[in-house]
């Protein structure tokens, strides 16, 4: 995908201080490859097929968010996180039903979550936007209608059979839904 290097992972963490948020990765086997901070959250990026001791690299952007990691949090409000993948999205025969969790080596590529729990999540490009799961599994879809991913009416994909096939589009609404800082993304100008 042109909007993240290949077979990486990265997540955005808001309530949350960049050290901690790097030990935490690294104590679970996630070694962070890039890190920052700006807009309020902070970031790491690390390779997908890295080994981990325990959770998975989404399961633990997710339980960032819950009570494990209360005392960790430096925002009273609790913790949110915003976590993407580049790599391909699964094809396993389970990975087709988007209401159970994919293998490990193909988490969902966009998870939204918020108290412990995924808020919204769901794979990226060639029309997956559309089978979308989670507590809020519609956060985004009105933003996913106007740019024409989603929906009854999308005439880019009967123009263009090309159109966001790599899911760029999809990042593009997410990054200004969440107001994510630009690195590490790659966005090109639409």
């Amino acid at each position: 995908m042109s909007w993240l290097a290949p077979n990486t992972f990265v997540t955005f963490c808001q309530g949350m201080e960049l050290s901690t948020l790097t030990a935490v990765y690294a104590d679970a086997g996630h070694p962070a490859r890039a890190t920052g901070e700006s807009s309020g959250w902070t970031w790491l990026t690390h390779d997908a097929y890295t080994a981990p001791r325990g959770e998975s690299a989404w399961e633990l952007a997710r339980n960032l968010t819950g009570f494990r990691f209360t005392d960790r949090v430096s925002d009273p409000n609790g913790a949110r996180t915003v976590f993407l993948a580049s790599t391909p999205a699964c094809t396993c025969p389970h990975g087709q039903n988007y209401m159970v969790p994919h293998c490990a080596e193909h988490p969902f590529q966009f998870a939204h979550s918020a108290g412990g729990f995924e808020k919204t999540y769901f794979n990226l490009g060639e029309r997956r936007e559309s089978r979308r799961g989670g507590g809020m599994a519609d956060l985004l879809v009105r933003e996913l209608l106007d740019a024409g991913i989603v929906g009854r009416d999308t005439p880019q994909y009967d123009t263009d059979p090309g159109f966001n096939a790599d899911g760029a589009h999809t990042v593009r609404v997410i990054v200004e839904h969440f107001g994510l800082p630009s690195p590490p993304l790659a966005l090109r100008s639409a």
